[in-house]
Formats: structure tokens, C-alpha cells, sequence
């Protein structure tokens, strides 16, 4: 069960921990299932880590009628990537990866939903997703900063690439890993689950691509201007990639090359 809502207000709660799913040495190297929600989406730094590491790629759309698995048993874990879709939309392919997250919970699967994915998480758990009661969006590079629970876990980037213009609530049971300025929720995890906010994944290409497209919507209050998301991607970037190679290695839970 799910609850929707128009705006997120207030400030985080911590509960208690979670973390990623253990794994042995010598454990093989499982698939690991993408979720994209849209024909061209690229899994970006995120598929990149996998093929550098060894973890082969199982790439789904569910949104163009591909199947979603009823169980995780030959995968390493999940990640459901971002989209211009909202969690709330009643499309019947968003209520089914919704509900198809507790396959990942319950198996206690590295699971990982990225600004989307992550809203879906936050639904999942009893969250509630909408948008900010400013008006505001994030679109750009953001500060951010890790609680004392996310310092203790590793350490965090000074700022990170953002696109999007709703929030979520922070789930009962669930860790907040990172807070941001207009969009307080910015990183949790639950069990073996974690929910990223912004976009760890962006490289070069998909951030043009997003700048050129969608360029519009960069009038919205608080989004970045355009000129400043390749200058500040250059700055920031670097930190952002350092961070993703070290988050992964936790999630994933096995010794990678």
C-alpha cells in the first residue's frame, strides 16, 4: 500500500538502519536488473561500474512490456533508474514496479532506486511523494549534506547532479543518509535498499541530452541555468563518479576489480 500526496513539507526522521546485502568472496558475478523508463534511457556511470566490475547487465522496460522477474535468485540486485514519469501517475507499468520492489525486500536484494526509482522506494515503503510547496524544482549540480548515520557509512560528495521536481517523504523503518537544502530527503536506505534522490549516473552525453531537450524547463524556480550545468559537471563531476565507485562497492557487497 501507497499514499500520494501534492506537496512534501518538514524536515527528515531517523529510524533505524539498513545496509547492503552481504556477499561472499567467492560468490560468481550475477546480472544485475536494470529498470529504465524510456526507450533510449541509458543506465550512464551506473551500468559503466557494473561492465568494469564483471557484473553482466539485464536491461528491462517494463513501461514497453518487459517482463519483471518473480524473484531475484540469479541476480545480484536491482536498480530502477529515473524517468520523466511521476511515482503517482496511475500508469499500470509504475503501480507494478511499485509493487515488484517488495521481490527485493523480501529476498533482501541489494536494491537501488535512483530520483524515480527512489520515489517509487519511498511509496513502496508508505512514504509519500509530491512536489515542493514553493514551486520548486532541482535541476543542476546541489550541495548536499550526509547525516551522522551517512557520514558513518562513507564519505559523500559536495554536490550532486539533480533533475527533478518532486520529493519524497522519509518512510517509517527507514535511515536518512543525506539531506539537501530545498528537498530535504536526499539519500536513505531500509534493509538492503537505498533511495538516491539525484543522479549519480549522469555522464557527459545524457546531460547534454537532458540540457538540449529539455532546456525549457530550466525557467522553473530554483533550476540551474543551462551554461552552468556543464561547468559545474566538470567541477563536480569528478567527486560524483569517486562516490558512486565506493557506493557500489558497498552495495554490491562483493570484492570487485
Amino acid at each position: 500500500m501507497y499514499r500520494r500526496t501534492g506537496h512534501i513539507a518538514g524536515g527528515p526522521r531517523g529510524v533505524r538502519g539498513g545496509g547492503a546485502h552481504a556477499r561472499k568472496p567467492d560468490e560468481p558475478r550475477l546480472p544485475v536488473l536494470l529498470i529504465v523508463h524510456q526507450q533510449h534511457s541509458s543506465p550512464g556511470n551506473v551500468g559503466n561500474w557494473f561492465r568494469a566490475n564483471g557484473f553482466p547487465l539485464d536491461i528491462r522496460r517494463p513501461r514497453f512490456g518487459d517482463p519483471l522477474p518473480e524473484t531475484l535468485e540469479d541476480h545480484t540486485g536491482a536498480v530502477i533508474f529515473g524517468g520523466p514519469q511521476s511515482a503517482n501517475d496511475p500508469d499500470d507499468f509504475i503501480r507494478r514496479e511499485i509493487d515488484w520492489i517488495a521481490v527485493a525486500l523480501r529476498e533482501d536484494k541489494p536494491f537501488l532506486g535512483i530520483c524515480l526509482g527512489a520515489q517509487m522506494l519511498a511509496l513502496h515503503l508508505g512514504g509519500e511523494v509530491g512536489s515542493h510547496p514553493q514551486g520548486r524544482v532541482e535541476m543542476g549540480y546541489y550541495p548536499i549534506t550526509p547525516t551522522s548515520r551517512g557520514a558513518r557509512l562513507m564519505d559523500w560528495p559536495a554536490q550532486v547532479y539533480q533533475w527533478h521536481r518532486e520529493g519524497f517523504s522519509l518512510p517509517e523503518e527507514s535511515v536518512l543518509l543525506a539531506e539537501g537544502e530545498n528537498f530535504a530527503q536526499q539519500a536513505f536506505s531500509c534493509g538492503s535498499a537505498f533511495g538516491l534522490q539525484f543522479h549519480p549516473e549522469i555522464t557527459d552525453l545524457v546531460m547534454n541530452r537532458w540540457v538540449t531537450r529539455s532546456g525549457y524547463r530550466l525557467v522553473l524556480p530554483g533550476a540551474r541555468p543551462g551554461p552552468g550545468h556543464r561547468r559545474d559537471h566538470m567541477i563536480h563531476g569528478p567527486g560524483q563518479r569517486n562516490w558512486l565507485d565506493q557506493f557500489l562497492k558497498i552495495w554490491a557487497g562483493a570484492p570487485v576489480r
